[in-house]
């Protein structure tokens, strides 16, 4: 029996735990013990706790509560909660997940440890470190023992940092494991899709007339007063031109940040009769909206997946991506925060009719995969 600390603390987290977790439930109970710890990165209920209980996540073994803070506060709190915690249980692995200080701080504590480290979408990268998540994502790939990635893209990313992608074990930090095994969301997306389609309206919004589904949060659109001006108008003129609603679930940091400095702007949302600003929605939920939309609108790097796997075109609202494949496909297009580009972009997805769509992340069958590796690997 292989005891495994999984540390969890942002939404996108959790959504990839219910993945593994259910496959150690289903498949692997008798070889994985699994403890998870929850950092508390996001502490709003509405982003966190929803996800355990809709999700049917276990609950976590420990959660560190360190809340919100400077990226050197918050990272330092949880790399001391996690260490002790590690000592304390005597794990025989670390998995983090993705690109988050709660990943950060886990492969640090694990690396400092000579605990394996088990990284869940190891290899993707956007080719920006003046991102935080790029640095998080880079420092916990080369402090792995297991790198998982979901496309053929990060294979080809840790091949160019050095990884020798073929390496046969005993696997540990100086001679990792590099395994293609496609993406555990889309495991989640094909599991819950069924569940979410009896959802019709959410917060009292009907789902049933044509909409277009529209997140925000990523500090380049949101701190910079002019970014968040520039995409919030001219998604008023695509609801305009196209008298198409937009549904925004707001991060609670994007609505915060507009209660100040955007009174005129705030004032147009709610005067308009197409814009439906909500807050955070819960990921059947989230799933509902994007398998029911016409288009989405994102600057999340999950939701620009999800919205592949439910085969809605995208505007990606960043100028790059870690996920290169879907706009080289044709289905998503990059714009950062220009509202020209964001409203030429919709024009083109939306005349568009050829799309297609390839198998990038798998089978659904991922989650069993990585458990299976695990246990044969270390």
């Amino acid at each position: 029996m292989k005891k495994i600390v999984t540390i969890v603390g942002a939404r996108p987290q959790f959504i990839k735990a219910a993945a593994i977790s259910r496959a150690i439930r289903t498949h692997f109970a008798e070889e994985i013990e699994e403890f998870i710890v929850h950092t508390g990165q996001h502490y709003d209920p509405a982003m966190s706790e929803v996800f355990f209980t809709e999700m049917d996540i276990p609950r976590e073994d420990s959660n560190l509560d360190v809340g919100s803070g400077n990226h050197g506060e918050q990272t330092a709190k949880m790399l001391s909660g996690i260490e002790e915690i590690l000592v304390a249980e005597k794990a025989d692995a670390v998995l983090v997940y993705g690109d988050t200080n709660s990943t950060l701080a886990g492969a640090l504590a694990a690396a400092k440890l000579h605990i394996p480290l088990i990284h869940i979408e190891a290899g993707l990268r956007s080719f920006n470190k003046t991102m935080p998540e790029e640095i998080n994502r880079i420092t916990a790939d080369h402090c792995s023992t297991l790198l998982f990635t979901p496309t053929p893209a990060g294979i080809s990313s840790l091949q160019n940092e050095g990884f020798n992608t073929d390496a046969e074990g005993p696997f540990d930090m100086n001679n990792p494991g590099v395994f293609l095994c496609g993406d555990v969301m889309y495991d989640n997306s094909l599991f819950f899709r069924e569940k979410a389609s009896s959802i019709s309206s959410v917060q009292n919004i009907s789902l049933n007339d044509p909409f277009a589904l529209v997140t925000i949060h990523r500090p380049q659109n949101t701190d910079v007063p002019a970014h968040l001006n520039g995409i919030l108008r001219s998604l008023m003129r695509i609801a305009d031109e196209k008298g198409l609603r937009m549904i925004l679930p707001l991060h609670p940091r994007t609505q915060n940040l507009m209660k100040h400095g955007h009174d005129q702007l705030n004032a147009d949302i709610e005067a308009h009769p197409l814009m439906y600003v909500i807050p955070p929605v819960s990921y059947l939920e989230m799933i509902a909206l994007e398998s029911g939309s016409e288009m989405v609108f994102t600057d999340s790097g999950g939701v620009q997946k999800e919205a592949y796997f439910f085969q809605k075109p995208c505007v990606i609202m960043r100028p790059e991506t870690e996920w290169v494949e879907l706009v080289e496909n044709g289905n998503a297009i990059l714009v950062g925060a220009d509202s020209q580009k964001i409203e030429d972009a919709a024009k083109v997805l939306g005349a568009k009719t050829n799309f297609s769509f390839p198998q990038f992340y798998g089978d659904g069958n991922s989650a069993k995969f990585i458990c299976k590796t695990i246990v044969d690997s270390l």
